[in-house]
């Protein structure tokens, strides 16, 4: 199906017309049909794909004036029934029949293009593309392109493309009916039956390729590797270049939407597939004509930068080209030197991409010397660097050392005339053709080689051989053998080397996505491309409607759906370590269960941590929900207590070592059982920052008494509270509920009743637990949200489950109490977020 237009109904036509009268829905003008009215043509000269440039639309140029046939004599001037007036009769018919064009005159200048390529076709092969366009234009009678011209300019136009391009008459009457089987009830049977199996396989590869849906999810390269792989036969590409080539230049009908959409397309895969194909005069007339509709205000810019700098520019390209022509001419070489035309969209490329001004860019000529052979190449290029000194660094062979495209060349950068660098590129004709037209050019030397040898049949399949390097894309394969020998790692397409059959699958999502895997990939492969946790919690499959077990090998094409679980604590299985081919599939689930063994052992090594403070009498919990510990972690070189707990439980560090260093570090024991959270030495090069602020609690009875708010279980104003009296310290405040009270009760002379006056200077701390699936970027939303909160963050922690679910705590100060609802309701806003509550030594999590 084109890009542009949806046709719309049409009655359907008699399946016996295929004799059906030419001259049938002949093209409309369509000379508006263009992006803008300068746009989609190179900088200087125009594209050798041009008979239906932006201006001309789908024009035909007029047909010949048709021969007036010979006058019949009139009964009686000439003596009937001799042998000599017959003969004189039957010469003067042929006379006349070959001064007539016998085809329709619509496909005279498709046919001239056809003719020209190859001078000995035969007449029946014309006849079969002039069937094929008959039968196009009647299915598509009726039809109509957006511009209101009659749908079968499009397919008529893309023909002329083609045939522009040189390619075989199979391709031309494929590029006439290439939106029949999709778009009318002419069948894919009946097509094979009226023009063969090949012309049958070319219309079917451009209908599927039709049906890629480039989803916003999808990748541009995987689908630049879905449209290839899905290509049978490499010609399909070629028609679905001209096809939206076509699309391209008659895209100003459409909403700015939907240009925007195709123009984009364009640019990340169709201009990409042709330069992969070497068809670089497809893929500039793609960039130019995408650039002009996605940036439309530089695409103006560079045309009047390019108009202003011209003429100077020509001045001196052509004082360079008579001086490389004379000094070849006097070396005895034959050679064509013209000037390279820069393309707009490889101006911009070069502003943005390598920041370069334009002046730079532009100003900088580059030639092109054609010669006879390859000697000649390497002669020339001598000659070249005996009158100008060459650049160091800038020499290339790609004669001997070709690109991934096959392209072949020589390039070197002399200092020419004035002192300006100009770059030259040194091939032979051959070369160049290949390097114009890339793939395409293999069908023109393979008509060239076989003209009039034998009668072209497209109802017989090509067969497979050592000498076809066409069928089963062996031309394709090769031109991936060339890429794999390159040695240069800038090319601008290196990411995208891929093999065609053996190593990668496609597959679809039921989005529609196009999803890459290896061969012999399973649906555990697929679910863990979509997403890691799909791959843990998967369970069960569907391919194409069908249930599968998992460890079902998937083809090119297949529709996948996966089952997940919900359950708390699904996982992998190892027994998917055994089938599985993606190393990210192999790498999840590897490290899921290397994640589980870390979770024990950092279970294992708390509890070997609490088993030796029990032994010291050593009040567990103020330790645990204090900072000392993770104090001590960082001491010890631990990015986190969770680590430090796992080198615990894998026996790299003794639990009783790290009690005894704890002690230590609290000043003894008896400092660690009077007030441990408060006692805290901070973190080296990192101390917190403390408040000086009043804590708003008074002691009943006694004045000027230094007070502090416990950071065990942080009270706030509303708290019950009570008082204990420290050891240097002040006195220390402590919600009535805080499992510290009990130890601190053995001591009641130290008790003190104590009750709140807060005042505006008044800042408490208050310390709250999050509770949420775990998600990138969660832990800076929920941040965001307490920093618009106005609250002063002093610490955060984030912990993330073997289900998924993440659990943060963040200590913070703030001066009204009553705003803490505020901040709770806030926090529970975040995407992802389902729990979030003050926490206390009274509520553990």
């Amino acid at each position: 199906m084109p890009d542009e237009a949806r046709p719309a109904a049409a009655a359907q036509p008699d399946r016996k017309a295929d004799q059906a009268a030419p001259g049938q829905g002949a093209p409309a003008k369509t000379s508006g049909d263009k992006p803008m009215a300068t746009r989609g043509h190179t900088v200087s000269g125009a594209s050798p794909v041009s008979a239906l440039k932006p201006g001309n639309g789908a024009q035909p140029a007029p047909a010949r004036p048709l021969s007036k046939p010979a006058p019949r004599p009139s009964s009686g001037s000439v003596p009937r029934g001799t042998a000599s007036s017959n003969r004189v009769r039957a010469r003067l018919a042929r006379l006349g029949v070959q001064r007539s064009s016998p085809y329709n005159p619509v496909l005279e200048p498709l046919l001239r293009i056809v003719r020209g390529n190859d001078p000995k076709i035969e007449t029946a092969t014309l006849r079969q593309i002039e069937r094929a366009y008959q039968v196009a234009e009647r299915w598509h009678r009726g039809q109509k392109r957006k511009s209101g011209d009659p749908y079968i300019t499009h397919p008529l136009a893309v023909t002329t493309i083609l045939a522009e391009l040189g390619m075989d008459p199979a391709t031309l009457m494929a590029g006439l009916l290439h939106d029949t089987v999709e778009d009318t009830e002419y069948g894919l049977d009946t097509l094979r039956r009226d023009f063969g199996d090949q012309v049958a396989l070319l219309v079917d590869g451009v209908t599927k390729l039709d049906k890629v849906k480039f989803g916003e999810a999808a990748q541009a390269e995987t689908v630049r590797k879905m449209v290839v792989a899905m290509a049978k036969d490499p010609r399909v590409l070629v028609i679905k270049l001209a096809d939206r080539l076509h699309n391209m230049r008659t895209m100003r009908y459409l909403k700015r939407e939907k240009q925007e959409k195709k123009a984009r397309e364009t640019l990340e895969i169709y201009a990409p597939l042709a330069h992969r194909l070497g068809m670089n005069t497809i893929k500039w007339e793609l960039e130019d004509l995408a650039f002009a509709i996605l940036y439309p205000k530089m695409y103006d810019e560079i045309v009047r930068l390019v108009a202003e700098r011209a003429p100077k520019r020509d001045e001196y390209l052509a004082i360079v080209t008579d001086e490389v022509q004379s000094d070849l001419r006097a070396a005895r070489i034959k050679a064509t030197v013209t000037g390279r035309p820069k393309h707009y969209y490889s101006v911009y490329q070069k502003m943005i991409v390598r920041g370069r001004d334009f002046a730079e860019i532009y100003d900088l000529v580059g030639i092109r010397v054609l010669v006879d052979t390859v000697r000649d190449c390497y002669a020339a290029l001598g000659t070249v660097h005996a009158r100008w000194n060459p650049v160091p660094g800038r020499f290339k062979d790609y004669i001997a050392m070709p690109k991934f495209n096959m392209y072949q060349s020589l390039h070197t950068t002399v200092i020419g005339p004035n002192g300006k660098p100009v770059e030259l590129q040194i091939r032979t004709f051959d070369m160049h053709r290949r390097a114009e037209y890339g793939i395409a050019a293999h069908w023109k030397y393979k008509q060239e080689a076989v003209a009039g040898a034998s009668k072209v049949r497209t109802d017989v399949p090509r067969k497979s051989g050592k000498d076809d390097h066409v069928n089963d894309m062996a031309w394709l394969r090769q031109l991936l053998d060339w890429q794999k020998e390159t040695e240069d790692p800038s090319e601008f397409l290196e990411s995208l080397r891929f093999d065609l059959s053996r190593n990668e699958v496609f597959v679809f999502t039921p989005k529609g996505d196009v999803i890459a895997l290896p061969a012999g990939a399973t649906p555990v492969d697929f679910a863990y491309a979509v997403h890691t946790e799909v791959g843990h919690r998967t369970i069960g499959a569907r391919v194409n409607g069908r249930l599968v077990p998992l460890e079902s090998t998937l083809d090119n094409g297949d529709l996948v759906e996966v089952f997940t679980s919900k359950a708390e604590g699904a996982g992998p299985s190892r027994d998917w370590l055994g089938f599985v081919k993606s190393p990210r599939a192999r790498n999840k689930i590897r490290a899921w269960f290397s994640k589980e063994r870390r979770d024990e052992a950092i279970e294992q090594g708390k509890d070997a941590i609490v088993r030796a403070m029990r032994k010291q009498n050593l009040p567990i919990q103020r330790i645990l929900t204090g900072d000392s510990l993770v104090t001590l972690a960082h001491e010890m070189r631990y990015p986190d207590i969770s680590s430090l707990y796992a080198a615990i439980g894998e026996g790299h560090v003794a639990a009783q070592g790290v009690v005894q260093k704890l002690v230590q570090a609290l000043g003894g024991e008896e400092a660690a059982n009077e007030d441990i959270a408060e006692s805290a030495p901070p973190s080296r090069g990192r101390g917190k920052r403390r408040s000086a602020a009043d804590p708003g609690v008074v002691v009943k009875g006694v004045e000027d008494v230094w007070v502090k708010l416990a950071r065990c279980c942080t009270p706030v104003p509303g708290d019950p509270i009570i008082g204990f009296v420290t050891r240097g310290s002040g006195v220390s405040v402590h919600r009535a509920d805080c499992v510290n009270v009990d130890s601190l009760s053995q001591q009641p002379e130290r008790i003190l009743e104590v009750e709140w006056a807060p005042t505006q200077s008044s800042v408490f701390l208050v310390a709250i637990q999050v509770e949420a699936l775990d998600r990138s970027r969660l832990l800076s939303d929920v941040t965001r949200v307490l920093s618009d909160q106005h609250v002063n963050i002093l610490s955060a922690a984030v912990q993330t489950s073997r289900d998924r679910v993440a659990t943060s705590r963040f200590t913070f100060e703030m001066g009204d109490p009553k705003h803490l609802g505020h901040v709770l309701k806030a926090v529970r806003g975040v995407e992802g977020v389902y729990d979030v509550y003050r926490v206390t030594s009274a509520r553990r999590p």
